[in-house]
C-alpha cells in the first residue's frame, strides 16, 4: 500500500515538473535563441526539469560521477541503456548534450515540447530517410559545439546483458572527428523495468569513463572502436552493480528492486 502511494506520488510530481518548467523552458528557449544557436541554454533548462523531479521522487536515489575540463568541447556520448529511468540519472551531469530519440517521446504533451525547444533529435526506427535526417542533426549540434547522446545498444535490453552496439555513433564520430565519451549506467533496471511505467525503489549509479579520441580513425576502424568502448562500458557498469549490491551479466536479472537499499542521497 505504502509503494503504491509513492508511486503515485512520484507520477504526480513528475508530471508537476514538466508543467511547471514547461514555460520556464520557452522563456529560456525565446529569450536565448537569437544568441544560443545551439540551444545550449533552454537544453540545461529542459535536462534540470528531470533533475528536479528526482529530488522530490522519494523511490529513487541517483548520483552522477564526472565532469568535463571544456563543457563546450563536443563530445559523442554513448551509454549502456537498461530503462526509461536512465533519461533522468543522465539529466544529472553538468552539461548539456542533445539526445537523439525515437520519434514517439516528442509526440507526449508538454515533454515532447521542451524536447524540441531544447533541440533534440528525432529519429524514427526502421525509417531510412528518418535515420540520414537525424545523422544530420546530429553534426549540427557537434558544430554548434554541443555534445549529442546515443544509446549505442538502440533499445533497452531485457536482460542484464548489454545488447550489440550499433555502428552509428561510431561512424559520426569518426567522421566529424569528435571524440567519444563513454558513460556507465548501473541501476536504472530496477527503477523502471522495461514493460511498465511503475516507479520502484532504487539506486543507481553513472560515471562518465575517459574520452576516446578519434582522430585519425577511419571507417574501418569502427569495428574496433565499437569493441574499445563496449568493453570499457562493460566494465565500468559491473564495478558500478559491484557498489551498488545489484547483478549485472548475461541471463536474466538476478536481483529485483528488494535487493536495493535508500541510504545514499543525492
Amino acid at each position: 500500500m505504502i509503494r503504491t502511494l509513492l508511486n503515485y506520488w512520484a507520477w504526480f510530481a513528475t508530471t508537476m515538473c514538466v508543467v511547471v518548467g514547461t514555460p520556464i523552458v520557452a522563456l529560456i528557449f525565446l529569450v536565448t535563441a537569437p544568441f544560443d544557436p545551439g540551444r545550449y541554454a533552454a537544453g540545461r533548462a529542459f535536462r534540470l526539469v528531470a533533475v528536479m523531479s528526482l529530488r522530490i521522487n522519494p523511490l529513487w536515489r541517483f548520483k552522477t560521477r564526472g565532469r568535463l575540463q571544456d563543457p563546450r568541447r563536443p563530445y559523442v556520448v554513448v551509454a549502456n541503456h537498461e530503462s526509461y529511468a536512465d533519461v533522468f540519472l543522465l539529466s544529472r551531469f553538468p552539461w548539456e548534450m542533445k539526445w537523439l530519440s525515437k520519434d514517439t517521446m516528442f509526440k507526449i504533451p508538454l515533454m515532447g515540447w521542451m524536447m524540441q525547444m531544447a533541440g533534440d533529435i528525432k529519429l524514427i526506427r526502421g525509417n531510412r530517410d528518418s535515420a540520414a535526417e537525424a545523422i544530420v542533426q546530429c553534426r549540427d549540434r557537434l558544430k554548434k559545439r554541443v555534445s549529442v547522446m546515443i544509446f549505442p545498444e538502440g533499445t533497452r535490453s531485457r536482460t542484464a546483458e548489454m545488447l550489440p552496439f550499433k555502428d552509428g555513433a561510431f561512424r559520426l564520430a569518426i567522421e566529424t572527428g569528435s571524440p567519444i565519451l563513454p558513460i556507465a549506467v548501473a541501476g536504472t533496471r530496477y527503477a523502471m523495468a522495461k514493460g511498465t511505467f511503475r516507479f520502484l525503489p532504487a539506486r543507481a549509479l553513472a560515471t562518465s569513463l575517459d574520452p576516446i579520441e578519434t582522430t585519425g580513425l577511419s571507417v574501418a576502424d569502427i569495428p574496433a572502436l565499437k569493441q574499445q568502448v563496449r568493453d570499457a562500458i562493460d566494465e565500468g557498469r559491473h564495478a558500478l552493480a559491484r557498489e551498488l549490491g545489484i547483478v549485472v551479466g548475461p541471463g536474466p536479472v538476478d536481483a529485483g528492486p528488494e535487493a536495493t537499499t535508500d541510504n545514499e542521497t543525492d
